[in-house]
């Protein structure tokens, strides 16, 4: 038995429906793939399939089966089309979710430049500030910001991001300028209402009585709230409070006078930025590529602009 082949017929009658369906997609007679289809669940010794004259439905070995054989032709072609081409061609669909607001400055700009060096491979991203199930919901890689939960996805370092407390000058002239982190809980302060990044709070390095250092978290408060970065990032724009925000948000901005950042001697180690992805152990080429694409780009020099 071809199990390569018996593999690709069985993907194909579990997306398909239907023995014909399959058969007319390759071009060969159903008896042929209705004999692989048996050959395969007699090796397997296991049923994949429950064959009637009106449908076709998979057991549940079987759709756990079409899980790897997916995984498992898709690694196939990836090893194919890496041979080729000095191993630099890859092919197939790459669906990737990021953060709304770092996702439209960081990722979709970047979007055009990957898909013009590798033109057979076809780009899906999803931008949204819910945590996604990528394996739930078919994503092949996640871009996060922030302290990553603990759990059975990789995830690579691809950057630092290091956050401030910024406000207007003109806030700042009205309301008082903070000069230790306890100082934010008498002032007006503009909070993500949910946002995975920030569950623990705002994160400053202090001193000790040692003279050492530990980071604390504080959760200062306010008279607005939103669970949309971009909306804080304007209300702070428009003088109604302190943010914490990351560089990349507010380094424009501070940069011109818009915006100042104070208790910088406060802030505490960056986290990351990071590619997340569902542990395999051979990944597609198209995400190798992806990943190693972004980790180029976010580490030039001049990509994050001048530091502030």
């Amino acid at each position: 038995m071809d199990k390569l082949k018996a593999f690709e017929s069985f993907v194909s009658v579990a997306q398909k429906g239907s023995l014909t369906a399959a058969a007319n997609a390759e071009g060969v007679a159903p008896a042929i793939i209705g004999r692989r289809l048996d050959g395969l669940e007699s090796h397997l010794g296991v049923k994949l399939l429950v064959r009637t004259t009106r449908r076709i439905t998979l057991t549940h070995e079987g759709s756990a089966f079409l899980e790897d054989c997916q995984r498992l032709l898709a690694d196939v072609a990836n090893a194919e089309a890496s041979v080729s081409a000095g191993g630099l061609k890859a092919s197939g669909h790459l669906r990737i979710t990021a953060p709304a607001g770092f996702g439209r400055r960081h990722v979709a700009p970047l979007v055009p430049q990957f898909c013009a060096a590798h033109p057979d491979v076809t780009v899906s991203l999803n931008l949204s500030d819910r945590v996604v199930d990528l394996a739930a919901e078919g994503f092949d890689c996640a871009v996060r910001v922030g302290d990553l939960p603990d759990s059975s996805l990789v995830s690579v370092r691809m950057a630092d991001n290091r956050r401030l407390c910024v406000a207007t000058p003109e806030f700042l002239a009205r309301h008082g300028t903070p000069q230790t982190p306890n100082d934010l809980m008498r002032l007006r302060c503009l909070t993500l209402s949910s946002d995975a990044s920030q569950t623990k709070g705002w994160a400053f390095r202090v001193p000790t009585a040692t003279g050492a250092h530990e980071v604390i978290h504080l959760r200062p408060a306010g008279r607005m709230d939103c669970s949309d970065g971009q909306v804080l990032h304007d209300w702070c724009l428009g003088g109604h409070g302190i943010a914490w925000r990351s560089t990349w948000e507010v380094a424009t901005q501070i940069k011109s006078g818009q915006l100042v950042s104070v208790l910088d001697d406060f802030a505490a180690a960056p986290n990351g930025i990071y590619a997340v992805f569902s542990q395999r152990k051979h990944l597609p080429l198209r995400l190798r590529l992806w990943i190693d694409f972004l980790k180029y780009r976010y580490a030039q020099q001049d990509y994050w602009g001048s530091p502030v």
